[in-house]
């Protein structure tokens, strides 16, 4: 039973996975698009995807992976997550540069950029404050909780950016990654308590 439930589950996420690329890659919105824009906007779709993933690695909810070695996994998938990230606005910034420094200058008129910017420089910091983690004069208590702030404004910053912007992404497929982003991320949250004094699960 535990098996077959383990295969059901990674099914699933292998769908969650392959939809929102698929609906992508059939958007008509590529039409003539630079190939640089192209690969910016799958870029965006696969941070998307990794954020889902974070939590459940960080919870230890993936078959295959209990809680201490899925914590290891979380630590490479957030180094791809910040290359994703970055490789998404560096291909947006090739196409238009004057854009980009709009968005990083918060001067945009588009409310999903601000979104953007905010999710991207969370993503920055909580990739510097994991990198710096043992060299930081931070208790386990506050790092967490550091962690886990920016770990939020990620996923709020990156789920209102996407579903205001009208790119690549069909709606549906979209709406559905989002919502299972969020439930991922509060569950992780809720069970790890990282809000707490007492000792996380796992540790």
């Amino acid at each position: 039973m535990g098996r077959a439930r383990g295969i059901l589950i990674w099914t699933a996420l292998a769908v969650v996975i392959a939809v929102p690329f698929m609906a992508a890659a059939a958007s008509p919105l590529l039409q003539w698009r630079q190939p640089v824009y192209i690969a910016a906007g799958f870029a965006g779709v696969f941070a998307m995807v990794l954020l889902l993933f974070q939590p459940l690695l960080a919870g230890g909810y993936l078959p295959g992976l209990p809680i201490l070695r899925g914590r290891k996994v979380h630590r490479w998938t957030g180094a791809l997550l910040t290359l994703a990230v970055t490789l998404h606005v560096a291909g947006l910034w090739i196409t238009s540069p004057p854009d980009v420094i709009d968005v990083l200058l918060l001067r945009s008129p588009t409310p999903f950029s601000l979104w953007g910017v905010i999710a991207m420089w969370a993503v920055f910091a909580a990739a510097l404050l994991a990198a710096l983690r043992r060299r930081l004069p931070l208790r386990p208590r506050t790092w967490r909780r550091a962690h886990t702030a920016l770990a939020g404004t990620i996923v709020a910053g990156s789920v209102v950016h996407a579903m205001l912007i009208e790119g690549t992404m069909e709606f549906l497929s979209k709406a559905a990654l989002c919502t299972l982003v969020v439930a991922a991320a509060g569950k992780a949250v809720t069970d790890l308590r990282a809000w707490a004094g007492g000792p996380r699960r796992g540790t």
